[in-house]
């Protein structure tokens, strides 16, 4: 099936959020961003992406922002208040010079004030069901844009169908003009040839820009780049070595060429297997 190896993903619930990235990449590499707190995650999380994807640069980052409970009133613990005011009565009137209590301060005595705490394990359920969806959503905007890319590369598969077609039909035409053409001239010359020589250097001429082979291998490398985006595999590394025997046989066909519509031919082969070639390189 095609993938696309660019997407982008987000899931989120209260203050907890997952943001998913993905682009290109030769491998499979995973970066995760999360805090300290959730670091025995990490290998788990790391192994529900490999089980997933293939091949792409991903980077995962988890955002823990502050509970409804955090913001919560806060929590004074009134019997160690009353226990420290009592003390402060107590020693206040026994000091000569002393400044007036500030109340920041008591709240700053280790106990007085208390914030609420979520539970844990709670938290870290919540964590890995967040990365779940998120993964999710990435797989199925890669599989979203995967659809778009084949439909992009099977429009150019035809147009190589439609040149591979022209070259055929007009490759055996030309090659009698060219046998034409070199009988005339030495008609011409009006040179008293060996006509087994002849015929032997005609042959050699034939045999130098029959360019059948590389059609027919450009015609069966068409047809494997369309049988592998059928694949429920990965296919990206495979239509990238298509593109390059596709370019190959191009390249054979360009030099082969004894005329100007056989180069022209080979020119639009090679522009579209490029851009064939540039967009399978987001291909999973």
């Amino acid at each position: 099936m095609t993938k696309s190896m660019t997407a982008f993903a987000r899931s989120e619930s209260g203050h907890i959020s997952w943001e998913i990235r993905s682009v290109n990449h030769r491998y499979l590499e995973v970066g995760l961003k999360v805090p300290d707190a959730f670091r025995s995650l990490e290998i788990s999380l790391r192994n529900k992406l490999k089980a997933r994807l293939n091949r792409g640069k991903i980077d995962c980052q988890l955002r823990i922002g502050h509970s409804q409970a955090s913001e919560a009133s806060l929590s004074i613990d009134e019997k160690l208040l009353e226990d420290l005011t009592g003390a402060l009565a107590t020693i206040i009137p026994k000091l000569e010079t002393v400044a007036p209590v500030n109340p920041l301060e008591v709240l700053k005595w280790p106990g007085i004030l208390s914030e609420p705490t979520e539970d844990e394990e709670s938290i870290k359920k919540t964590v890995v069901e967040l990365f779940d969806s998120a993964l999710a959503q990435l797989i199925e905007m890669r599989s979203s844009e995967g659809a778009e890319l084949r439909k992009i590369i099977l429009e150019k598969l035809a147009d190589l169908r439609s040149i591979v077609d022209q070259a055929a039909t007009e490759a055996p035409i030309i090659s009698a003009r060219q046998r034409d053409k070199m009988i005339s001239k030495l008609n011409d010359l009006n040179i008293d040839a060996d006509p087994g020589r002849i015929e032997q250097e005609l042959v050699i001429m034939a045999q130098k820009s029959d360019v059948a082979e590389e059609l027919d291998r450009l015609n069966t490398h068409i047809e494997e780049v369309s049988a592998t985006l059928d694949s429920k595999e990965a296919v990206g590394r495979r239509l990238d070595f298509l593109m390059q025997e596709l370019n190959r046989e191009a390249n054979t066909l360009s030099s082969k060429a004894v005329a100007t519509n056989t180069t022209i031919q080979a020119v639009e082969l090679k522009v579209a297997i490029e851009q064939m070639r540039e967009q399978i390189q987001n291909i999973e």
